[in-house]
């Protein structure tokens, strides 16, 4: 299972900066399959220790001093631990955060070591910790489900991969390049990015088995409730988990989870399984510049699910009842579609970089809009629609690039790729002209790159 995120650990690797790095993502989204298959492709040899199993391992790290530590460490998992030659890989760190304080010391008196460290559920770790945080001494690598060419390639389908890689704006779709590359797009809405799933529906193309993992992933999520939610926030979390599915693609409105609780009450329910990177706020900012998160609005929201997937499964979906993937879409079809957009554009940004993601409405008397989404492009703000099918209204675009004074904008639909001149078209107001990217689905790991490029070429 190729994971894009294995080139950046090379990079740190080699770092002449290196600090201890910690992973962070989501249950069962490969974090430590990652770190195993890092260590064997680079020839390190791991001391790997998981908190959860070996809870008692967290007082062989009491002295804060590395090397009396990894003294201790060799003694008691009999492992070498050789500076420079060596990966020290601490799991599941979330059930032992007085570890997580002691990466500092690692940084400050034995950088040659390759340390990584990665949880589940560290976010409630780092949210409400009390113990003295390693500011500056660590490093973060944010993982997500995997992108569509990472499918592709599990798939053995690297030569499609190369040719969305290759792929530049306005260039020609052959159809049976189109059709064998929405085929994919099809199966992977139903099959999702979590790896499990994934390499489940590779090794033989069982959407039985892949269904079965699905499931199993959903039920994990279910049990970590007791983890991070006392008695009565546990049903509060769950009812937020069951209806979330259900409120994807639009403002999320907490009298449709349960008309008779407090909206903070189950606000308080989906900031935990925001931490638990389970769910995924996609806030309202006016859009006005960048960073967009400077005019963020957290009032009005609406919410990402994990993974399109998991998603599809959690609106009951029984792809192991379908004859082809393709009826996928006849389920919550403008959703799923905005699942999979979203759960891109989410994880585009380096792997460093905290995901955020955002969209941008427009609510008055008589004048409505709403675009899926918005994104920074350098220092444009490029407006974001998705279209479930092949043709669609861009109204709400129109509106966005008329008052923004901005003149592109990019669309997600199921036609083949183009980069067409157009103009604003309403009511009121004079028309202006635009530049319009219009991409397909399987083209949306290639959207950052693709909008730079007809940005740089056109401005926008």
């Amino acid at each position: 299972m190729e994971r894009f995120a294995r080139q950046y650990l090379k990079e740190w690797k080699t770092k002449p900066s290196r600090k201890p790095l910690v992973l962070r993502g989501a249950r069962q989204v490969g974090k430590s399959y990652l770190v195993r298959r890092f260590a064997k492709d680079q020839a390190l040899r791991m001391l790997e220790i998981n908190f959860e199993r070996l809870p008692e391992a967290a007082s062989l790290f009491a002295s804060k001093d590395p090397k009396t530590i990894c003294r201790l460490l060799e003694a008691r998992f009999g492992t070498p631990l050789v500076p420079g030659m060596s990966l020290l890989f601490l799991d599941e760190i979330q059930a032992a955060p007085e570890v997580f304080a002691v990466l500092r010391y690692f940084r400050e008196e034995l950088p040659e070591l390759h340390v990584i460290a990665a949880g589940s559920l560290l976010e409630f770790v780092l949210t409400e910790h009390a113990f003295s945080m390693p500011v500056g001494r660590v490093e973060y690598l944010h993982l997500g489900p995997m992108f569509f060419e990472e499918f592709l390639l599990a798939l053995g389908r690297g030569s499609l991969r190369d040719w969305l890689l290759a792929y530049q704006p306005g260039g020609e779709a052959p159809a049976e390049i189109h059709a064998e590359l929405s085929r994919l797009m099809r199966q992977y809405l139903v099959v999702g990015g979590m790896p499990e799933a994934v390499a489940a529906f590779a090794g033989n193309g069982s959407y039985l088995e892949c269904e079965q993992v699905q499931e199993s992933v959903l039920a994990t999520y279910r049990d970590d409730f007791g983890k991070y939610a006392q008695r009565i926030q546990q049903r509060r979390v769950a009812k937020v988990f069951t209806q979330a599915p259900m409120q994807v693609g639009r403002k999320f409105m907490y009298r449709q989870v349960d008309k008779d609780e407090r909206a903070r009450d189950l606000g308080d329910a989906l900031r935990l399984l925001q931490l638990a990177r389970v769910l995924h706020k996609v806030r309202h900012t006016h859009a006005n510049g960048v960073p967009l998160g400077a005019e963020a609005d957290e009032r009005n929201f609406k919410i990402l699910f994990l993974d399109v997937g998991l998603l599809c499964r959690a609106c009951g979906l029984r792809i192991a009842d379908l004859p082809a993937a393709d009826d996928a879409l006849l389920v919550n079809r403008g959703a799923v579609c905005e699942q999979v957009v979203g759960q891109h554009l989410l994880h585009a940004g380096p792997f460093y970089v905290e995901p955020e993601i955002f969209y941008w409405m427009r609510e008055a008397r008589g004048s409505c809009a709403e675009l899926d989404f918005v994104a920074a492009i350098g220092d444009r703000v490029v407006p974001i629609e998705v279209k479930a099918g092949k043709t669609g209204t861009l109204k709400s675009m129109h509106v966005f690039l008329a008052e923004k004074q901005r003149r592109f904008g990019l669309r997600f639909n199921l036609d083949v790729p183009s980069l067409l001149k157009a103009e604003t078209c309403l009511a009121t107001g004079p028309r202006t002209a635009f530049r319009l990217l219009s991409l397909p689905l399987y083209l949306v790991g290639q959207a950052e790159r693709l909008c730079r490029s007809s940005l740089a070429e056109g401005g926008g």
